[in-house]
This record gives C-alpha cells, structure tokens and sequence, in this order.
C-alpha cells in the first residue's frame, strides 16, 4: 500500500519523515514545518488502513525507496512513533535517527483497542471527539482556537477503516523486552499533563534504548507538537544532526556530480552512497580542525600516492570550489612528485591540466 503523503523543504536536503498520532493528519507537524523544512526534506504521511505495526513500517520504508532516500532521520507522535520504533527494530540500516512523541513501548491492553476498532467501523469517529478533547490537549480548547479546533475536525473526517486498523495494530505492539535492540541515535519526548502516554511511559523507552536522550515538556499534553510547538522544534533541532553530509557533498562536489551519484544509485550501491555522505561528507569534511581549502590540498596528495586519477579529476574541481587557484593546485602536484614520485605526479599534472582547461 503507499501512503498519502507531503513533502516540503529544499530537493536536496536531508531526508526527515513525520508521522502522525491516530486520528490525526499531517496538520499535527505544522507548527514544527517551517523551522525543519529549512534544512530538511520533510515528508508528513497519512496514517492508512494497516493493522500491524510491521505493515506500517514496510509502508514507510516503501515510499522512503518511491522517493529514492537510502536513509532518513524519523520523528513520530504516539503511533507515529510506534512505527518509527519498529523501523528501528525491523529496518535499523534505514534510519539516521528516531525521536519518539509521547510515545510508549505498549499502549495499554488489547482489549480497549479492539473494543474501539469495533466502535468506530460500527459508528465513526464521532463518538470519539469528546475524549479526545479531553485528553489530547494539556488545556481543553477554547472557542476561537482554530489550530486545535482543525486537529478535532481531522478526528471527525477520519477514515473509520483505517483508524480500526491502527488500532488494531496498537492492540498487538509491544517492543517493551526490544528496546535494548534500537541503536539508532532516539530522542524520547514526554508532555508531563499527556494522560495518554504519560511521563513514566516515556522514562520507560528512555532506559530501555542504549543512549536515548529524554526530554519531558511542562503544559504538554499529547499532541505536544501543538501544546508545547517551540519546545517540540527547539528539542528535535538539537537532536537532529547540525550538518548535512548530503550539504556538504554538494557544496564541495558540485549539485552535477551528486546528482549523477544519487541517480545511478540501485538497492546494491545504496548503503555504500549512505556511508559516504554520513562519513566522509557529515564527519570528516565537517570537523573544525582543517578548513575545506587544507582538506582539498591533502586529499590532491593521497590521490595521486594512490594514483586514484579518476577521483583526483573531480577533486581538482573541488578545490577549486574550495577556493585554491591553479597555481595552488600546481604547487600541491610540485610535493607530490617528490613524496609520491615523478611518474604519479607527471599523471596527476595531466589530470588536473585537462580539467582546469575545461574550466
């Protein structure tokens, strides 16, 4: 099944995917949008007929292949990130990072879930709006509070079949004896007045994931994103990486070169692409110690000691993106004839005099 879906921010940054809490729609990330769509490529999806946390998944990681991300950073609230918990679990190699929102590793017995999948297939959401008034929002609305107001009419025209399914899924999810296996970088997001999952529910999934970082919101509900919207942003902010590899490399490397690496990409050379742009690019070229023009001059030398001419054409270009002149570059290739021989500098002259021609 694909799911419904809108995707915001710049084509080529970092993938980040949001899910959203059952009964609600993309509308929940709204007030986070403007602030991560500066760096990120945001994709909201819906919530669709599934009935298993595992179906969920594979439907996230389908339409993160449709838009051809080998990798992506998640963020869910309540279901949402119950399915980025499974995504962790049962596709670690796809995630860069997870943030949890008022989530919880169970949510309550079986029973209730499949009760209420009986309840809306048979009468609707309706019945559903005064809880959810209720217990969704650290303050009830007030008339005119048309942010809150839009999330309750989401609930009211929501899709009874599929949130049965949802449910049904909730009924069957507990990874409380799997949280050890998440070893993806988490951040666990707790609204200390959420009734639904609450504060402890969030220290659960905390000590649980190796490492997780738990951050709990006074005057935060359950949808926090709303309650709470600068904390929420503020907090995955800081989780999320400050860098993109995938920014650098194109900065470095040229939007041309990226673009023709992203497009040969296949199922074989994926994880290979993901490692190079999360190592290479977001943690080496991003350290503070060299500046970029250094960079440049020391990866022209292990080029040519490795007589890697090929790569030594396209980082000729990138020093010269990086600012060293010509005559730079010459002096670079001059060291090297001396620490790596006469024969593969005479080679890497030849390199770098065609590429600078066509420039």
């Amino acid at each position: 099944m694909s799911l419904e879906f809108v995707i915001d921010g710049p084509p080529h940054g970092e993938p980040l995917v949001l899910g959203p809490s059952l009964g609600t729609t993309a509308r929940l990330w709204e007030p986070q949008l403007a602030a991560l769509a500066t760096r990120f490529r945001v994709v909201r999806f819906e919530l669709p007929a599934l009935s298993s946390m595992e179906e969920l998944a594979a439907a996230v990681v389908k339409l993160a292949d449709e838009l051809g991300f080998a990798a992506f950073h998640y963020a869910g609230v309540s279901i949402g990130g119950a399915i980025g918990a499974t995504l962790a679990l049962t596709h670690p190699s796809r995630l860069r990072s997870l943030a949890l929102v008022c989530s919880a590793a169970r949510f309550g017995e079986p029973a209730g879930w499949h009760e209420r999948a009986r309840l809306v297939r048979g009468q609707g959401t309706g019945p559903l709006a005064d809880l959810a008034r209720q217990r969704w929002f650290a303050v009830p609305p007030q008339p005119g509070d048309a942010v809150r107001e839009a999330l309750l009419a989401d609930l009211a025209a929501a899709d009874p079949q599929a949130y049965a399914a949802c449910c049904e899924a909730l009924a069957g999810f507990d990874v409380r004896d799997r949280l050890g296996e998440i070893g993806v970088p988490t951040l666990v997001l707790a609204g200390r007045d959420d009734p639904a999952t609450p504060p402890a529910q969030a220290r659960l999934l905390a000590d649980g994931i190796p490492g997780a970082t738990l951050v709990e919101l006074a005057g935060a509900g359950h949808q926090a994103t709303v309650d709470r919207p600068a904390q929420v942003t503020a907090a995955l902010l800081a989780h999320l990486p400050a860098a993109s590899g995938t920014a650098v490399r194109r900065e470095v490397l040229g939007d041309e070169h990226v673009d023709r690496a992203l497009a040969r990409t296949t199922p074989f050379t994926r994880d290979f692409q993901d490692l190079i742009t999360r190592y290479a690019w977001g943690e080496i070229w991003t350290r503070p110690g060299l500046d970029r023009r250094t960079r440049s001059c020391v990866t022209l030398t292990a080029l040519v000691a490795r007589g890697h001419l090929e790569e030594l054409a396209l980082h000729v270009r990138a020093a010269r993106r990086n600012g060293l002149s010509a005559d730079e570059i010459g002096e670079v290739l001059l060291q090297t004839a001396i620490y790596c021989g006469v024969p593969a500098a005479n080679a890497a002259f030849a390199v770098a005099q065609r590429v600078l021609e066509d420039e």
